[in-house]
């Protein structure tokens, strides 16, 4: 299953519910694959990824497409093993920045898709982290996944832009990928105490939206676990945080 994480809205965790649910995936004992196409490359700083082989990231799976190679490098070789087991990476770059508008211009959107089916062999889960913008890299990778998980913040803001994103999503899948499916919408830093999240998140399901049924709190234990470099599962596995995490996973994991 290849599962996407998205919101055009920052600051609302992709990176750290990706790297969470991939991480559990991992330990679950599921063969599993992280994609970190945001140029600021949090995934991979969280899972400390440092001293990879040159010519090893994302941005450098994406050259080979638009230069010429008489031995093009195999998808399989980008990945590389992460502190956790069964959890392999294709590493972040900030060069995606630079290639993006040659990227564009040469209709290379659907090279993502091409080089993760020829990794289904090889995975069972693949989790791709995307910048908080509707750019070359995350219609990308909304054309390569099955599956979109939207993580929000629980505001005001936040239900507004569902709506565009929704449709969004929806001309995505009519004209480039009909098997793209919204998974889930996840409720991330949840107030339990406070009447708005409460009243947000009522209103989306009342409106149909598949809004997830376990919700992610606040806690210091995030920021602790991006400090320590460390998913939440390898830190504090019993942690209520942690819990819920794994609360998220086992809904995805039934479908």
């Amino acid at each position: 299953m290849i599962r996407v994480l998205f919101n055009k809205k920052g600051g609302v965790g992709k990176s750290s519910l990706t790297v969470n649910l991939a991480a559990i995936s991992a330990t679950q004992g599921y063969r599993t694959l992280l994609i970190d196409l945001d140029t600021q490359c949090n995934s991979t700083s969280y899972l400390n990824v440092t001293d990879l082989p040159k010519e090893s990231s994302i941005a450098d799976l994406f050259e080979q497409t638009i230069t010429f190679h008489l031995h093009r490098r195999p998808t399989s070789e980008f990945c590389h093993p992460t502190q956790v087991e069964n959890l392999d990476i294709i590493a972040g770059s900030e060069r995606l920045t630079e290639l993006e508008s040659e990227l564009d211009s040469r209709h290379k959107i659907y090279k993502l898709r091409e080089a993760l089916d020829s990794l289904k062999s090889t995975y069972q889960h693949i989790f791709i982290d995307t910048a908080p913008a509707l750019n070359f890299y995350s219609m990308s990778a909304l054309i390569a996944a099955q599956r979109c998980l939207i993580p929000i913040d629980c505001d005001d803001f936040a239900r507004q832009g569902l709506y565009s994103l929704q449709q969004k999503i929806a001309e995505i899948k009519e004209d480039h990928n009909e098997n793209l499916e919204i998974e889930g919408i996840i409720a991330n830093q949840y107030m339990t105490n406070a009447n708005l999240p409460k009243q947000i998140i009522n209103e989306l399901i009342a409106e149909g939206f598949p809004v997830l049924s376990e919700y992610i709190g606040q806690s210091v234990k995030m920021r602790e676990s991006h400090q320590a470099k460390k998913p939440l599962i390898l830190l504090a596995p019993k942690h209520k945080l942690t819990q819920s995490l794994i609360g998220i996973f086992e809904l995805l994991d039934k479908n």
